[in-house]
């Protein structure tokens, strides 16, 4: 499998949690790839539709309501675990 590198430091007192989220992501990435082929494309789909944060709104300008910062947080992952299957997957 591809080593998947993080662009952004990341804090002294954070490593260990950093650490946790890597092995995690590893785990989902194999996990996911041992899946049926067709239930393999239904996950890919899945993390392709899920990829951004959406919001109901019609003005994208509008401001934004608590738990925003999860939502956006999610999103990323989610881009992410996309981006690890794709580097596994070459």
């Amino acid at each position: 499998m591809s080593e998947f590198r993080s662009f952004r430091p990341v804090a002294p007192f954070a490593l260990p949690l950093e650490g946790r989220i890597l092995a995690h992501r590893r785990l989902l990435v194999e996990l996911l790839r041992a899946l049926p082929k067709e239930r393999y494309e239904e996950m890919l789909t899945w993390l392709d539709d899920n990829r951004l944060y959406r919001t109901d709104q019609e003005d994208s300008g509008a401001a934004l309501g608590d738990g925003i910062e999860l939502e956006l947080a999610r999103a990323d992952e989610v881009q992410v675990l996309r981006r690890m299957i794709e580097a596994a997957s070459d």
